[in-house]
């Protein structure tokens, strides 16, 4: 059965600290391919500083380029309105087939708001969630990270290490190799004319610059 991993965010812009734990998962889980989907217009993010989906999906498909097990896809740029997860996973399952177990993946911080998203009782019957831990967050995840109202709903299975939901889908926490880069820190960077080599891949440095995104005065 193949195992399709989700990895969803405004990525703005994309860096190491998206690439890197994306491989990580998608070599422990076996997932193939992991999937990359920029949001268009995220209803939990500020627009500040936010630049047009266009522009960052461009540079995703320029992170990932020379990475046969990671693809891109428009789904939610191409659909207009709010970017909501409970729309784009039945669209990557119809495209994908019924028989492909999909992954969503995301970090603890976007977990833990979950229970804000649209439909989220709905969300846990659609896929599997594999939940990363980041900087700054506890690294065991606990029964108390689950929504609220919907916890009861789990069971934690040893065997799988993750707490299953009566659908048949599963929450799998799993720690990666902790990168302290953020987006915002790199915005922040250009704004103050410093340096943000290393952080992202070299292709994204060099559309950011050329395009002059995230500087003072553009």
């Amino acid at each position: 059965m193949r195992k399709i991993g989700i990895f969803g965010g405004t990525f703005n812009p994309i860096h190491y600290g998206h690439l890197r734990p994306a491989e990580e998962i998608g070599d422990r889980l076996g997932l193939e391919p992991v999937i990359f989907i920029p949001s268009s217009d995220p209803p939990h993010k500020e627009k500040k500083d936010l630049l047009p989906a266009p522009l960052r999906g461009e540079m995703v498909r320029l992170a990932i380029a020379d990475n046969p097990r990671f693809c891109f896809s428009d789904a939610e740029i191409a659909r207009p309105g709010k970017s909501y997860s409970v729309e784009t996973i039945p669209g990557i399952r119809r495209l994908w087939g019924g028989e492909a177990e999909l992954y969503f993946i995301l970090g603890l911080d976007a977990f833990l708001e979950i229970g804000t998203w649209k439909n989220p009782a709905t969300l846990f019957t659609l896929c599997h969630f594999v939940i990363l831990t980041r900087p700054g967050f506890e690294k065991i995840f606990t029964p108390e990270h689950l929504p609220v109202d919907l916890a009861s709903e789990f069971c934690y299975d040893p065997k799988k290490d993750g707490y299953m939901h009566p659908s048949g889908f599963g929450v799998f926490p799993r720690e990666i190799t902790a990168l302290d880069i953020s987006s915002t820190k790199i915005r922040e960077a250009l704004g103050r004319g410093n340096s943000i080599r290393y952080l992202l891949p070299p292709a994204v440095e060099k559309f950011i610059v050329e395009k002059r995104l995230y500087q003072k005065g553009t």
